[in-house]
């Protein structure tokens, strides 16, 4: 991956800054792994929670990966994600990613050129540092191709527990089966759901501005689906190491990606779903 003057400066500029307290509120498509965590850190005692708060960020990705297999043919990517978060815990928002669907990553073939993910969901962050999140997901391709079906719905659920500059966080997600968007994908037949279960970890650095985390996740099913033909595998692991560093409204980041789909005759690397280094640079507001 080509690091670009533009990056390394960004890097050189936050580096520099105070690490600030911030909400976090960007997720990545459907990583539960990264999925709408729209509260973000529990705001100080202090200061009163609004009734109503929007928040949203821009990203530019080097490669856009969900659940560790890319949706982008290994190019660059723009993403906006736009919360509206309410006092009591409810919450709606939207993510849109620019995804290829030219037929250069096979398993978006016939989806356009843009992702728009809907959900909404309630969360809360207890004094004692425990939170929850529980919402419905629903993955939207507008420029699909005519007749291909290709939205589905993925309810999520996660638990997490912050300590000082710890943080750890265990979720899942379960698209249900019948749904026309996953139909025919499972290569062990049966209704075509999927289960996708993970674990994270962050903690940041102290007396800098940067935090590192880690993801390791597991989907089986109609999205599991993505190894090798002959293997007849519906399942894989996928697992990242980051270290992303914030100033004021902008984040720039550094992750390895990597998931166990088949490395024989170079399968993985071909397309997209094995080892690879990914740069962020973004702003949130």
């Amino acid at each position: 991956m080509r690091f670009t003057p533009i990056l390394i400066s960004a890097l050189a500029l936050i580096a520099a800054t105070p690490a600030l307290a911030q909400e976090d509120t960007a997720p990545a498509k459907g990583d539960p792994a990264s999925a709408p965590d729209p509260n973000g850190v529990a705001a100080a005692e202090t200061a009163p929670t609004p009734m109503l708060k929007l928040t949203g960020s821009t990203t530019l990705i080097s490669d856009y990966r969900f659940r560790g297999v890319t949706q982008t043919n290994g190019d660059a990517a723009l993403q906006t994600t736009l919360n509206l978060n309410t006092r009591p815990g409810f919450y709606v928002g939207t993510f849109i990613s620019t995804i290829d669907g030219s037929g250069k990553t096979p398993a978006l073939t016939g989806y356009g050129d843009a992702e728009v993910d809907l959900y909404g969901g309630f969360t809360k962050t207890l004094s004692n540092g425990i939170g929850t999140d529980v919402g419905l997901l629903y993955y939207y391709y507008p420029g699909g191709r005519d007749g291909q079906n290709t939205d589905f719905f993925e309810p999520y659920a996660s638990i997490s527990y912050t300590i000082g500059p710890v943080g750890t966080k265990l979720g899942a997600a379960y698209a249900w089966g019948g749904q026309k968007g996953l139909s025919g994908f499972d290569v062990h037949g049966g209704n075509d759901d999927n289960i996708y279960v993970y674990g994270e970890a962050s903690a940041a650095i102290p007396t800098t501005p940067v935090t590192l985390k880690g993801h390791l996740g597991y989907s089986k099913g109609s999205l599991g689906s993505l190894n090798i033909p002959d293997s007849n595998d519906n399942s894989y692991f996928d697992w990242s190491v980051t270290a992303e560093a914030v100033g004021g409204p902008f984040k720039v980041g550094v992750s390895y990606v990597d998931t166990d789909i088949s490395h024989r005759f170079d399968f993985d690397r071909q397309l997209g779903r094995g080892s690879t280094v990914l740069a962020y640079i973004g702003t949130s507001f």
